[in-house]
């Protein structure tokens, strides 16, 4: 998935092992909590390149205006309140006082202001520019700083997914930086944030280190979702790339890994039962499934895709390939969501004979359908061999072509594949679930679903606020993507974490990704 990561890193284990340790680091640095990434991160630059290691990382860094709550709705971060024009396209940003960047150097509208113009420049290449655009939810016309502490955001139309949409982890959080953070030529240097964690070191393939910021001010009470009250609660968190999952468990098990974030099923049997570890989790709001190129000359009939879909039995597969630890799903609304009802909630159930009859009507003659997979994370390589197998049995033919994540992500963002086995990291609404693979092929060719019924109904729920509304436009959406089939949803997978001993406070969450902050070591 674009915020999954399994690079072939194998050949700098031992290098990676080595910077776990020692608990208490020589020459008095102070404690450091050490948890694992299954890859590098790709860039220090939030919401640029990026996947789901690089977003929680640099999260620790760098703050928004706004941030996700647990229930997924909106809450406060820089801005302390904010308020919206009768005509729903002014957004005026209170900014908290006090607030300092980690170069020192208290944080102003100003800097807020030419942190988001940075953002929306083509050059920047923010992953979320399009959806602040003309074609997007809505574009932002200017961005000003009417007062000291005061934000204005101007929009060319009213975008109830506006806030959302800037506390997108995948987005970066909109995270403001200050100027320093790029050098004079305007290229990029390091993430001068105002997070409770500062940048430190960073050894590609190694590890990235976050030094704790002693000015951070924090929001009252406990941490809600990517909000509320951030404590660094010890003076290093060391994030160390060890991609094998057999080496991470042993790192855990040995005491030189205290945090070791999704588990893979095939990882659990190794910690599970182990007396100074304990696992904790979450559901998550992702998805994984098989992609159509519907612009392939096999595939641009949607009845050998709905061929494919009759062809599998969703709850055995997830059951082989998540070792009984995900939940089946045959929505793009992930099972913990709240919008998950009677229209979302029924499997596709498998009918052999429909299938065959389906792809017979479609013309299709046995040919090989390239089926791209990787190991990251290795069960979708386990759910690709299931699909490969349950579609022989309807005389769909399947060749798997296994690549390594960094490839599979570029073929996924260029769109040339035939089917590709692959996940969605989460977001926390259905309209962003639709969004990452709703949209026109053409301007992007990472979507996956681009027709004129797709198109609208996405933009419907872009558009409407009340909640019984939005159901009916979710339901519309599940009935048409299951008709025209742009992809086969099979699974939601429950997000594992085993902990260390003596590591207090860590609490998974639907969005998945790990909070170091409020997180500490007993007896360090």
């Amino acid at each position: 998935m674009p915020e999954l990561s399994g690079l072939r890193l194998l050949p700098i284990m031992a290098l990676a092992l080595a910077g776990c340790s020692p608990a208490v680091p020589a020459g008095g640095q102070g404690t450091i909590l050490r948890a694992r990434l299954n890859a590098d991160i790709i860039s220090s630059d939030p919401g640029t390149k990026r996947d789901l290691n690089t977003d929680s990382v640099l999260l620790h860094v760098v703050e928004g205006l706004v941030a996700s709550r647990e229930d997924g709705s909106i809450g406060p971060m820089l801005a302390s309140s904010w308020t919206i024009s009768p005509d729903r396209r002014t957004y005026d940003f209170q900014l908290r006082k006090g607030v300092r960047f980690h170069n020192g150097a208290l944080l102003t509208a100003d800097d807020v202001a030419w942190s988001l113009k940075r953002y929306l420049a083509p050059a920047t290449h923010w992953r979320c520019r399009a959806d602040l655009g003309p074609k997007g939810i809505a574009q932002i016309v200017s961005i000003t700083a009417p007062a000291p502490l005061t934000v204005r955001l101007v929009l060319d139309r009213p975008a109830p997914l506006l806030l959302k949409t800037l506390a997108r982890a995948d987005c970066g959080g909109t995270g403001i930086v200050h100027r320093d953070s790029v050098g004079k030529d305007g290229k990029w240097l390091r993430p001068i944030g105002t997070g409770p964690f500062q940048w430190g070191e960073w050894r590609h393939n190694q590890f990235v280190e976050l030094e704790r910021f002693a000015g951070y001010q924090s929001l009252p009470g406990a941490t809600d979702g990517n909000g509320g009250g951030k404590r660094a609660l010890v003076d290093r968190v060391r994030f160390v790339a060890i991609p094998d999952g057999s080496a991470a468990s042993a790192a855990l098990l040995r005491g030189s890994l205290d945090v070791l974030d999704g588990l893979s099923p095939n990882e659990l049997g190794a910690v599970k039962g182990a007396g100074d570890v304990r696992l904790v989790d979450a559901p998550s709001m992702d998805f994984f499934g098989i992609l159509f190129q519907t612009q392939d000359p096999v595939l641009a009939d949607p009845r050998l895709r709905r061929a494919i879909a009759l062809s599998i039995d969703v709850a055995s597969l997830t059951r082989a390939a998540t070792h009984g630890t995900g939940a089946p799903d045959s929505s793009p609304i992930p099972v913990a969501s709240p919008y998950f009802t009677g229209v979302e909630r029924p499997l596709i159930k498998r009918d052999l004979a429909a299938a065959r009859a389906l792809a017979k009507a479609a013309g299709y003659d046995g040919r090989p359908i390239t089926l791209i997979t990787s190991h990251a994370p290795p069960e979708i390589y386990d759910a690709a061999i299931v699909v490969q197998a349950m579609a022989r049995e309807a005389g769909i033919n399947f060749e798997i072509v296994t690549l390594d994540w960094a490839t599979q992500l570029a073929r996924y963002s260029s769109g040339t594949y035939q089917a590709m086995l692959f996940g969605y990291s989460a977001r926390l609404d259905p309209s962003l679930l639709f969004n990452a693979f709703v949209g026109d092929k053409r301007v992007d060719p990472r979507k996956v679903w681009d027709t004129p019924a797709a198109l609208s109904l996405l933009r419907q729920s872009l558009e409407t606020e009340e909640p019984r509304a939005r159901q009916a436009v979710f339901d519309a959406m599940d009935r048409q993507f299951r008709a025209e089939a742009p992809a086969v949803i099979l699974y939601n997978t429950r997000r594992v974490t085993a902990l260390g001993r003596g590591v207090t406070g860590y609490r998974p969450w639907p969005a998945q990704s790990q909070r170091l902050w409020n997180v500490g070591i007993g007896g360090r």
